[in-house]
């Protein structure tokens, strides 16, 4: 613990404590795995006692859910950028694939992002308090529809079920196809052997493929 720790009283300094625990835990989480990272390195790296850090936050996962929650909203601008303007017109379900297509490569690029998701229901909800996991529900359930409200604008042929179950699918789909995408390196070792294509095309390709194909089911099927 540093040795001029003082501990937070006033609101503003327990959210600027909190504020230096998320941007720390956000900048280890970019160098390393979750699994990677314990709170007694958390909380050397702040310069706290691990006693400290958990009176701004239930546990490490607790900490973590927050980090993805400040990355999911800055996802969620980008692809509010991305899909800017009209719904696009093409042959056969070209906007449906443009959709999913954007989602895809924009989750590719923030592997951030993927990794949390990734890792949310098997690990960062498993050590967290009730209070914890209603506040994080609630912020997620925001972000999926904001996620599904986008994809309308996009697809108006969806009703507002449709668009939630495809928000649910991105989630879903990025939660099983990250891990396979990056496999160990015995794993990527044979892969390669194999001829397999490199994890991060393979997660692109099969998250648009997988997407594109949900949607235009939603919409042939009007739901």
């Amino acid at each position: 613990m540093s040795a001029g720790f003082q501990r937070a009283r006033r609101p503003e300094q327990v959210e600027a404590r909190r504020a230096t625990i998320l941007a720390t835990a956000t900048a280890m989480l970019r160098e390393r795995p979750v699994a990677d990272i314990s709170l007694r390195e958390l909380s050397d790296r702040v310069g706290l006692a691990k006693s400290n850090v958990l009176r701004y936050f239930d546990s490490r996962e607790a900490i973590f859910l927050e980090v993805l929650d400040q990355v999911l909203r800055q996802w969620l601008d980008v692809v509010a950028r991305a899909l800017t303007g009209p719904p696009a017109d093409g042959p056969g379900f070209a906007r449906e694939e443009r959709v999913a297509a954007t989602i895809a490569r924009t989750l590719r690029e923030d592997r951030l992002l993927c990794e949390l998701i990734s890792s949310m229901a098997s690990v960062l909800e498993r050590n967290i308090s009730v209070d914890t996991a209603r506040g994080f529900k609630h912020r997620a359930a925001a972000g999926a529809d904001r996620l599904a409200a986008l994809v309308r604008e996009q697809v108006p042929e969806l009703s507002p079920a449709g668009s939630a179950h495809f928000a649910a699918a991105v989630f879903v789909l990025v939660a099983g196809l990250w891990p396979y995408a990056n496999p160990t390196e015995a794993v990527a070792t044979v892969s390669a052997e194999m001829g397999v294509e490199p994890g991060a095309e393979r997660f692109e390709e099969g998250l648009s493929e997988g997407l594109a194909n949900l949607l235009a089911g939603l919409v042939a099927r009007r739901r």
